[in-house]
């Protein structure tokens, strides 16, 4: 008897001491230009045993750390077939466990996909906010916080079903890509409808739905000739993530070793100081203080110097990529992160997809400062560095665009000016049509909030979709939707009305719409689909002139094409009479010109007329 529960004890010794608890990513595909996996498996002190894949798969590596909860395994799966394999775990001679471990096969052409461009128009949605199309979701056992519809800053229910049951709306609106704020599980106790604190980079967050249902939304979007692009956090996780929860080693983050630090876990604030990041005259401390700095409390910063913490986050964007099929990322707080840890993330997914796309959130003000950071930049070139980061969002003219409408007269620096003078600097970008232009996003005011009448969002929406790069529209402002940032940011991210089965009035359909809403959608909706077939907008040169009396005229042309369009912005409170004269560089043998915004016909060979705070958009010929 007593040798009986001897041997009991020595087997449940043997089976629950090392256990292994989760393999990431759990399945990968065959034929990847980058043949090295590195897998991180977890488990209660795994560091005892051995991997060993029953077929001939080479491991190049088991590299164990300080935390013996984890093994990183790397493999080489240069001549791995599709299908399964059998990976097992062993102490000494003996087989521990047992998983299958599958290898897919890609998608035709995959490698080859083609991200988003300036023939493009991104449509940003808060998935929170949007539309509640499954209410079974709202709450689940394994999430903290609940649906309050009441909270401006808690959580409303919005989910993937709720894009999916609106993609023929935003189809018809004339949208052609969509960015959604993060919706991978963020399982905060509060705040957590936002997503950027997240706690699982390989598991949609249950309350938007599950892993396939993002796949099905990419997949949808593709059969309406759509784009789906992620956003993508590499500067820091969620405090819930169940790494940070149990670290694989004390270098993973970032923690500050100062008496106010050691109080909070390790936490210091970053100063947000990027100039930090090229700035040559900057101290060491300053620098670490932006890169190492933690962007909030429930935001531990990553260490990017580590190479496991960087390879775990380039696998992982591979393999959503992959797997979601998507056609870009946006990477949130790009130039937060360690500068030379980003650049070698963004190079080695490009390097897999080398006709993808990803727009890095550069938020300064100033636009020698923003080139540095996309690819291929002289400026950054000084100092050897390269980002790798093909696109770059211009916030330069966002803030020309928050002030310049209600500058109703011109002076030397204020008034269209401000617009004209926020070009005049585009020598400095690499890839000047690979800039995302935006009148707001989800962490400023509302542009309707700035400028409570349609005249303005006319000039505003006349302005981003016929400039150079690619536009940005925040969910709503084709309706008219407010939101004033002063009253936090629940008030910049309400619900769509109509987004809710129990809303009073569903702006989704042409009869739920009042009729102001139905004039901002009119508008929004001419527009987009005017721009979808034109590639002087998409892909051509600029040629513009200093504006008089607060009027801003600029062409776009293709050479090749021979597609030639003409803008003008009145942003005077008075009708101006335009002497063509001085725009014979732009129109140059055109004699007319039809107005997209109208429909009438112009004569070009004398004067223009145009009426005050409104736009025209001439299609010259």
């Amino acid at each position: 008897m007593k040798k009986l529960q001897i041997l009991i004890l020595l087997l449940i010794f043997n089976f629950s001491y090392a256990q292994v608890d989760k393999i990431e990513p759990e399945f990968w595909w065959s034929g990847m230009k980058n043949t090295e996996l590195q897998l991180l498996v977890y488990g209660k002190n795994i560091s005892d045993l051995v991997p060993e894949f029953s077929s001939n798969i080479p491991i190049k590596e088991v590299k164990k750390v300080e935390n013996p909860n984890y093994l990183f395994v790397t493999i080489d799966t240069k001549s791995v077939p599709p299908g399964k394999v059998q990976l097992n775990f062993k102490k000494g001679k003996k087989t521990v466990q047992k998983f299958d471990y599958e290898f897919k096969r890609r998608n035709p052409n995959s490698a080859q996909r083609k991200g988003f461009d300036s023939s493009d128009v991104f449509y940003l949605i808060m998935p929170d906010r949007f539309a509640n199309g499954n209410p079974n979701n709202d709450n689940t056992p394994d999430t903290a916080e609940k649906a309050d519809r009441s909270n401006p800053n808690g959580r409303h229910g919005g989910d993937i079903e709720g894009i999916i049951q609106n993609l023929d709306y935003l189809n018809d609106l004339g949208i052609t890509t969509i960015w959604t704020t993060p919706m991978l599980e963020d399982n905060e106790p509060v705040f957590s409808y936002h997503g950027y604190a997240q706690s699982d980079y390989y598991k949609i967050d249950p309350r938007f739905g599950n892993n396939e249902d993002y796949k099905r939304l990419a997949d949808e979007m593709h059969k309406r000739d759509m784009k789906l692009v992620m956003d993508y956090v590499t500067n820091h996780w969620g405090s819930k993530h169940w790494i940070i929860q149990d670290l694989p080693t004390q270098d993973w983050i970032h923690i500050w070793d100062t008496e106010e630090a050691r109080q909070q876990n390790g936490f210091q604030r970053s100063n947000y100081r990027m100039t930090t990041q090229f700035d040559l005259n900057a101290s060491q401390t300053d620098a670490e203080g932006c890169m190492d700095g933690w962007f909030d409390t429930t935001m531990p910063d990553m260490n990017q110097k580590n190479p496991l913490v960087l390879n775990y986050m380039v696998q992982n964007a591979i393999w959503w990529i992959e797997y979601a099929g998507l056609d870009g990322l946006r990477v949130d707080t790009y130039s937060y992160n360690d500068k030379e840890g980003i650049a070698e993330w963004t190079q080695r997914v490009m390097d897999e997809y080398p006709n993808f796309n990803i727009v890095g959130e550069v938020w300064m003000h100033d636009q020698a400062q923003m080139a540095y950071w996309q690819k291929d930049s002289k400026i950054a070139a000084i100092q050897n560095y390269n980002s790798h980061l093909p696109s770059v969002m211009d916030f330069t003219l966002h803030d020309a665009i928050g002030m310049v409408f209600h500058e109703k007269e011109q002076s030397w620096d204020s008034g269209m000016i401000r617009v004209y003078e926020n070009f005049t600097n585009d020598f400095l970008y690499p890839d000047i049509n690979n800039l995302m232009v935006f009148m707001e996003n989800h962490d400023t005011n509302r542009f309707n909030q700035i400028y409570d009448k349609l005249e303005d969002y006319k000039l505003g929406l006349s302005l981003i979709l016929t400039v150079r790069g690619i536009p940005q529209l925040y969910y709503g402002s084709e309706i008219g939707m407010k939101g004033e940032k002063s009253k936090g940011d629940g008030d910049i991210r309400r619900d769509f009305p109509g987004g809710w089965k129990s809303d009073a009035q569903n702006a989704f359909t042409e009869s739920g719409r009042t009729a102001e809403q139905k004039e901002y959608f009119d508008f929004t909706k001419k527009l987009l689909n005017w721009r979808k077939g034109n590639s002087a907008i998409h892909h051509g040169k600029t040629l513009h002139f200093v504006p008089q009396d607060n009027v801003y005229v600029y062409f776009r042309y293709d050479e090749n094409s021979g597609e030639t369009v003409m803008v003008v912005l009145n942003n005077s409170e008075k009708n101006q009479s335009l002497e063509m004269k001085r725009f014979k560089e732009g129109i140059k043998n055109f004699k007319k010109g039809k107005d997209v915004i109208s429909d009438k016909e112009f004569e070009l060979n004398n004067r223009l007329e145009i009426k005050s705070k409104s736009s025209m958009i001439l299609e010259l010929k």
